[in-house]
């Protein structure tokens, strides 16, 4: 059982200059020089005109006449808007925002990635950080998982197709993959297992995805599998407070990403025991967890109720499914028909560390979660307020205390370009 990593976010755009004021450039545009004006001022009948200011009338077609001048004015105008335009242009391009990953010796490459994007890695760095891709720490028919180490001993988890060659890589699996990056890059959450990175090559052929490396181990080991995984009521209730937070703020997205699979194998664990949803394999084929519900998941509802089945196990430390066909175990059968409530399935380890009402509360929650008919259920906007107000635990208790991510903290910084 592994456990894993995402995007970095983009830069943010400059912020447009402040209403400009006075243009340096503004004493340096001369207009062309105007004659005085001249003043038509009627003579006698049959006689030539007399102009005030201007001497005698020219003759007709003598000289420049008027219109020139008028001409002559405008594309002046015409300059100085130009000028204008232009100064405005230099001076917001002088104001520009850079981001820096904090100095961790990186290549340039991936320094470079953070402006553009999520950073698309060299084979070679990844073969390099995991130990010739010797240090596996999970497999699939279709996947290899390693684990890395950057230079500056940030763990990274690398989860790589075990496909060799084009043409064993499907189309489809060639579409999944880049939508993946895309969709993995909108997350951005501290409960999320972030990308950090990915490899396309074809000499050799190679298709991977970097992520974040979790190291305590998954919900799932904790609860059914280590012995030494036992966890107490505050760890238990900051994962499903977690798990509520970042799913929140999935489903908030515009469009919502939605996930293809959530249970306890795919949540994982951080040093200090925050969760961070995983989601790390970009083909539809088998999945890197142990799903309790094989089906994907294709909307808001479903994932809300694989929620509900989360907190279930998580309170109880009981499989609420088989793990082969999906069936529900008969004693969260009985739960979900209300035959039996939350209080009577607790799990025995905790009875002496909880309140009554604080688990009649989560009950209700679970319920709502879990309703047969899915425009009954609750939203997860609703569910992560409804668990605030149960826990008091504010967003920033639920993620971790120190982020493992090698860009972590980006430092963004806005200066004057003399």
């Amino acid at each position: 059982m592994m456990s894993f990593p995402f995007p970095p976010t983009q830069a943010p755009a400059p912020s447009p200059a402040a209403a400009m004021v006075s243009n340096p450039w503004h004493s340096s545009i001369t207009l062309p020089p105007q004659p005085p004006a001249a003043v038509v001022v009627p003579a006698g009948v049959g006689s030539k005109p007399v102009v005030a200011g201007g001497g005698a009338a020219r003759p007709p077609h003598s000289g420049v006449s008027r219109p020139v001048y008028v001409i002559a004015a405008a594309g002046a105008s015409l300059v100085a808007a130009m000028s204008v335009a232009l100064f405005v242009l230099c001076y917001r391009s002088n104001k520009v925002v850079t981001v820096r990953p904090w100095a961790t010796g990186l290549s340039g490459q991936l320094q470079k990635a953070f402006v553009t994007g999520v950073p698309s890695l060299k084979r070679s760095e990844l073969e390099i950080a995991c130990e010739d891709f010797s240090n596996v720490i999970g497999t699939l028919s279709d996947y290899m998982v390693y684990k890395g180490t950057l230079s500056t001993g940030v763990e990274i988890a690398v989860v790589s197709t075990t496909k060799n060659s084009a043409k064993e890589w499907s189309k489809h699996c060639e579409s999944q993959f880049r939508k993946k990056i895309t969709s993995l890059s909108r997350v951005n959450h501290k409960n999320f297992i972030n990308l950090l990175g990915y490899c396309q090559e074809e000499q050799p052929f190679t298709r991977m995805m970097v992520f974040e490396y979790a190291p305590n181990g998954t919900l799932f080991e904790h609860l059914h599998v280590r012995e030494d995984g036992y966890l107490d009521w505050p760890t238990r209730l900051r994962v499903a407070v977690g798990v509520a937070y970042c799913l929140e703020h999935m489903h908030q997205l515009s469009p919502p990403e939605i996930l293809r699979a959530l249970d306890t194998s795919t949540i994982c664990l951080t040093d200090d025991f925050a969760a961070k949803i995983s989601d790390v394999v970009f083909c539809d084929e088998p999945r890197l967890s142990l799903s309790l519900s094989p089906a994907a998941m294709s909307d808001r509802e479903s994932v809300v109720y694989s929620y509900g089945m989360v907190l279930l196990e998580t309170m109880t430390g009981r499989f609420t499914a088989s793990s082969d066909g999906g069936l529900l175990e008969s004693w969260a059968a009985a739960y979900l028909r209300g035959e039996r409530q939350l209080r009577d399935v607790m799990d025995p380890a905790l009875r002496r560390s909880f309140h009554a009402a604080t688990v009649d509360k989560l009950d209700g929650v679970i319920r709502g979660c879990t309703d047969r008919e899915p425009r009954r259920r609750l939203a997860m906007p609703e569910v992560a307020k409804r668990l605030r107000e149960i826990t008091a635990m504010p967003p920033d208790a639920a993620t971790p205390k120190v982020s493992p991510l090698w860009w972590a903290e980006l430092e963004i910084i806005s200066t004057e370009v003399n």
